[in-house]
């Protein structure tokens, strides 16, 4: 079984062979896009992204409800822009990418096919919309925001992304996670950044809805501390009960086995911060793989 990585992952460059090399000045329509259109999104998204082979692994049902995503939602218009706040990248205090020109493609994980590591998601960046991260989650009181000008997407960004989107033609931002920080701050960075989906932003958070790496199996009954943990945190979306959700650690059972590390579910309290107080879950995707985890995916409505 192969390994994820958490930690700072190394940059990948991008082969010329599976790339389409357009042009500087298509790049910079790519960009222009990200503000240009009065688009207005009102959901948020919370994507259980599992295991990395969610890329290659035809028999996983979340792999099909990812690839018809933009047939389901946001009433088929494409967004202006991406925002991910992915499990997969962890920082002491909120951080943006901000890339001119195409991303490049992070294989932030070990032991897997080789295929996997061929693959690639060159979306482009999108260095305005990571200057309104920053402004709107400064303007709101946390008083560090960073900017890294050189990372690319890493497999909690792009997995997903190449299932939903797979042109990879839409402006992609990715946000940090702090994990020496609690839901309740993850909570707040969503609700600064609420606004953007009036800007034609899309919101998704991409982590897991339980991930224990080490109580991973190849049973096909699901542990009963993972269904007694992800029963618990669906009927608290559904009930649009924000707190008890922000302090999952404290009213959840069985939340240090499900999360013996915060990083996976953190991008959820994003999302949810993002949806406005009290807004009510919907549950879009549910699946099970190994024993253990689960792919529960969200949206919230405002």
């Amino acid at each position: 079984m192969g390994i994820c990585k958490t930690s700072y992952p190394i940059n990948s460059p991008l082969s010329e062979d599976n790339l389409d090399t357009k042009s500087n000045l298509e790049i910079e329509k790519t960009e222009d896009l990200e503000m240009a259109s009065p688009l207005k999104i009102k959901e948020t998204f919370f994507i259980s992204h599992g295991s990395p082979t969610l890329s290659i692994d035809e028999s996983l049902p979340a792999r099909h409800f990812l690839k018809g995503f933009k047939e389901r939602f946001l009433n088929h218009q494409k967004p202006n822009s991406i925002l991910v706040i992915s499990a997969h990248w962890e920082t002491s205090e909120p951080t943006v990418n901000s890339i001119r020109g195409r991303h490049d493609t992070i294989h932030d994980f070990y032991g897997f096919p080789k295929p996997m590591y061929q693959l690639k998601y060159p979306a482009p960046g999108a260095p305005e919309l990571a200057k309104r991260v920053k402004d709107l989650l400064m303007a709101s009181g946390f008083p560090t925001v960073h900017e890294d000008k050189k990372r690319g997407l890493d497999h909690g960004a792009w997995v997903p992304l190449m299932l939903m989107y797979p042109e990879a033609d839409i402006p992609v931002c990715q946000l940090s996670v702090q994990p020496n920080r609690d839901g309740t701050h993850h909570y707040n960075l969503g609700k600064a950044l609420a606004s953007l989906k009036d800007e034609g932003v899309l919101i998704m958070g991409s982590g897991s809805a339980t991930h224990n790496l080490r109580a991973l199996s190849s049973s096909k009954n699901v542990a009963s501390w993972a269904l007694e943990f992800d029963t618990w945190l669906k009927d608290s979306l559904l009930s649009g009960r924000h707190q008890d959700v922000n302090n999952y650690d404290m009213k959840a059972p069985h939340a240090k086995v499900a999360h013996p590390w915060p990083e996976h579910i953190y991008p959820l309290h994003v999302a949810l911060g993002a949806s406005g107080e009290g807004v009510k879950g919907e549950l879009i995707h549910h699946s099970w793989d190994l024993g253990s985890l689960s792919y529960a995916s969200y949206k919230f409505s405002s």
